[in-house]
């Protein structure tokens, strides 16, 4: 290094690898290997970007984690959590109603219910926030919020006025609704980076029900059932649902999205949000080096998910990206200014996405590679 009185300060800022780490455990197997180099001062920020994994970011950032018990997907009682630091609290599906919570892994795309989200909102109300950040990522159902709504005080009722439950098959029963008076009285933020509508070709149904185990006939249920959903929220008094079922980012998280427009919720940039709510531009003052990451860098990373927005927030600092893999070829590594990018899949021909050891003495390796070339980055 340069200056051997001073250690190099690296800022390790990955999202999660899906399926296989959290983002603080990406972020400690990376510290553990940089610290093991040499003279590294690390600053661990773990991200997310407003999808599963959102709770655990804000709480390994200083928020207080407030556990509950909610309905899962298909109403047994799970253990959840919400995170919150006096003003903002954050709440998100994955731990309330996702697909990792589904027993036995069953796919169950017409009964599951999104209800333990709703109860985990109301939860969070009673902690009296100024604003609730909305996580939509890893839901399991496709019940366009009914079950959320309901939840929140809403009853929807059949033909022979008798209440329903909230899920996908019982959004064609609808006949009417019946809704609390003064809705929501804080700031909802929908933080997500999903812009497809709630019905339709790019709807919910079609583009994500095939991954919660819609058949070609549970796709066209749904999304008969959620028009009419919208029809009778319509004619129920919430005159703008039509245009807000339109909206992009509305069949987000199996319509959640739709629901929350419904509530008055905002929706921003997942990526950018986080960054902000987790000070990113503050931690990353000081700091030498940026290390980020996610499971897969590709093309979809480049359109925006949270690396890039990494990237694009450094400013002139070197950037280096690890990831399980990467898709992502040499020569498009400057569309990120990334100056070098790291992957497990370089390092073992096993499937690590499956082994969260594995990937974690993988990750100490890279670590410790990254900290022993760490003069040869900028200049430094």
């Amino acid at each position: 290094m340069s200056n051997a009185t001073a250690p190099m300060s690296v800022l390790i800022a990955p999202d999660k690898f899906k399926g296989s780490l959290t983002a603080g455990e990406v972020a400690d197997a990376l510290a553990t290997g940089l610290r093991s180099a040499g003279a590294v001062q690390c600053e661990l920020l773990p991200l997310a970007d407003g999808g599963d994994g959102s709770v655990d970011a804000a709480v390994a950032s200083g928020f207080a984690r407030h556990a509950l018990v909610v309905p899962g997907p298909t109403g047994q009682p799970v253990k959840a959590s919400i995170a919150f630091d006096g003003v903002t609290a954050v709440v998100e599906v994955a731990n309330t109603c996702g697909l990792g919570l589904l027993p036995d892994g069953r796919l169950l795309p017409l009964d599951a219910s999104s209800r333990g989200f709703g109860e985990s909102v109301l939860f969070a109300l009673s902690l009296r926030p100024a604003r609730i950040v909305l996580a939509l990522g890893g839901s399991a159902s496709t019940d366009g919020g009914m079950g959320m709504l309901t939840a929140l005080g809403f009853r929807f009722l059949d033909a022979s006025g008798r209440s329903l439950e909230g899920n996908g098959r019982n959004l064609g029963l609808v006949h009417s609704v019946d809704a609390p008076l003064g809705l929501i009285g804080v700031e909802l933020i929908v933080a997500s980076d999903v812009h497809n509508p709630l019905c339709g070709p790019d709807g919910a149904p079609a583009v994500f029900g095939p991954q919660k185990g819609g058949s070609l006939a549970d796709v066209a249920a749904l999304d008969a059932g959620l028009t009419h959903f919208v029809s009778v929220l319509t004619s129920g008094g919430f005159e703008n649902a039509a245009s807000l079922a339109e909206h992009p980012g509305a069949g987000s998280a199996g319509g959640i999205g739709f629901a929350c427009l419904l509530l008055g919720a905002s929706q921003v940039s997942g990526a950018d949000y986080f960054l902000d709510l987790l000070d990113f531009d503050t931690r990353k003052e000081g700091c030498d080096l940026v290390v980020t990451g996610e499971g897969s860098i590709d093309e979809q990373t480049l359109a925006g998910k949270l690396p890039a927005a990494v990237a694009r927030r450094s400013g002139t600092r070197p950037i280096i990206a690890v990831a399980g893999r990467s898709l992502l070829p040499r020569e498009r590594w400057p569309e990120m200014s990334l100056s070098r990018v790291y992957t497990l899949t370089d390092y073992t021909d096993l499937d690590s996405s499956k082994d969260p050891g594995l990937s974690v003495e993988l990750l100490r390796r890279i670590g410790r590679e990254i900290g022993e070339g760490l003069g040869r980055l900028g200049g430094m």
